[in-house]
């Protein structure tokens, strides 16, 4: 490895580290992001030549550029669907679409509510992305359980559920976003291969929590009652949550039928949904008044949370930048030769890191390492891929710090590390574990 080479890498596993322990050093991980790549890309160009052949003198000025807007527009077609996907979910949100939903959860058993919980969770977050859907979940807790010591036990559900549904579709989740943008894995084929595996990740842990719940839950009639939202009608509000979730739904169709990138679907979703609330606030009487305006979409695009937006810019770049040098690939093929070939074992890992550091650089470094086979395991909807759809996932559940789903719920339920890992990660490992072996059976026997 090269002086400069290792520079980078260096510089990169610095960054990194600084990301992980965002907590610890509070400087938000998106700053970190953007710095590191500027400073992989800005050590690159000290020798672009040792990386690029045949390109010299204003040549390899364009060629580097060429490379930089390739991945810039690679990574480009993942922020813009978040973006949309981002604003759709906050309209339905805003726009009391989910109050439905509180309706379908009530219950006054503790463990009927959390199986409902747990379904509802995972089947939410395999449509909305898992962070939405936990906020959303933890809204209604609040308003269906008092006992702050079991609503611990419902929250942690909610993180469990939302990553498992997150990794069974290519929308769930911000991996399998990017695995299906780049095109190795197919809409179908994780929603065939991955399903019974994601929903054992969620119902082996749903069956052990509930063993813990006994009895029926004590509510007040203002916990019970609806709240009626001020704006729209209720027919509106259902219009809009099953055109934005319809929609959302109708994404990959879409990409199939037309075989445009995804980011143009949610477009159009964002569009259509935009248009029509357009129609529903223009015939609103009182609208500038009683603040309803607030909840147009024009509005809502100057809440988009940018951080999150420009942290996945900083570490997909900056990820690039290693990919081009090559350093990746041999990763790929150490550790190939060091587990033998063995996907499970490999993707595994990567799972069990995940919980502990970001998933997304780890899906983008491995993007990176191994290249896209004609055929077997490393082919299009190949068992390497879709296990790492799925393992990247679930696997953030073991530690509350493992997934953006487990950090948001931390936040709201002021929820400790030590609680969750004392209580809930062997509850999620074993989960975990079950829905690869559950893989490994209809790969081996179906």
């Amino acid at each position: 490895m090269s002086t400069l080479t290792l520079m980078i890498v260096t510089s990169f596993c610095i960054g990194y580290v600084l990301i992980a322990i965002e907590g610890v050093t509070r400087i938000n991980k998106a700053a970190i992001a953007l710095l590191l790549m500027v400073v992989t890309w800005t050590l690159f160009m000290i020798a672009p030549d040792n990386y690029i052949a045949n390109a010299v003198g204003d040549n390899m000025v364009s060629t580097v550029n060429d490379i930089i807007e390739k991945h810039l527009g690679s990574t480009s077609t993942t922020l813009f669907f978040l973006m949309g996907a981002m604003t759709i979910v906050e309209l339905i949100d805003q726009n009391g679409g989910f109050n439905f939903v509180r309706d379908i959860m009530k219950t006054r058993s503790k463990k009927k509510l959390l199986w409902r919980i747990a379904f509802m969770t995972f089947f939410l977050s395999a449509i909305l992305d898992n962070l939405t859907t936990s906020i959303v979940m933890i809204m209604i807790l609040r308003k269906l359980v008092d006992n702050r010591s079991e609503r611990l036990i419902y929250s942690s559900m909610v993180v469990i559920a939302a990553n498992s549904g997150g990794a069974f579709t290519p929308i769930g989740d911000v991996t399998t976003i990017m695995l299906w943008n780049r095109g190795v894995i197919t809409a179908a084929g994780v929603l065939c291969e991955l399903i019974l595996p994601s929903i054992m990740s969620m119902a082996i842990p749903a069956w052990l929590l509930s063993l813990s719940l006994h009895g029926k839950l004590v509510l007040s009639e203002q916990q019970m009652t609806r709240e009626k939202a001020n704006e729209l009608t209720a027919f509106q509000r259902k219009t809009i949550f099953f055109l934005g979730v319809g929609g959302l739904i109708f994404v990959p169709v879409f990409k199939s039928v037309t075989n445009l990138p995804p980011f143009v679907g949610i477009l159009l979703v964002l569009g259509v949904l935009w248009t029509l609330t357009e129609v529903f606030y223009a015939h609103l009487k009182g609208a500038e008044e009683n603040g309803a305006m607030q909840k147009r979409v024009s509005q809502m695009l100057t809440r988009i949370d940018m951080s999150t937006i420009l942290f996945f810019l900083g570490i997909l770049m900056a990820v690039a930048c290693l990919e081009t040098i090559g350093v990746l690939t041999t990763l790929g093929q150490t550790l190939d030769s060091t587990f033998n070939g063995n996907h499970y074992l490999v993707t595994g890992i990567i799972g069990v890191l995940s919980s502990i550091v970001d998933n997304v650089p780890l899906v983008a470094g491995c993007m990176g390492m191994y290249p896209v086979a004609e055929a077997g395991e490393m082919a299009v909807d190949g068992v390497f891929w879709q296990l790492l759809a799925y393992c990247a996932g679930v696997g953030g559940s073991t530690l509350i710090i493992g997934s953006a789903a487990g950090v948001v719920v931390m936040g709201l339920e002021k929820i400790t590390f030590g609680w969750y890992m004392k209580h809930i990660s062997w509850i999620a490992f074993i989960g975990y574990l079950s829905g690869i072996l559950c893989y490994w059976l209809i790969k081996t026997f179906v």
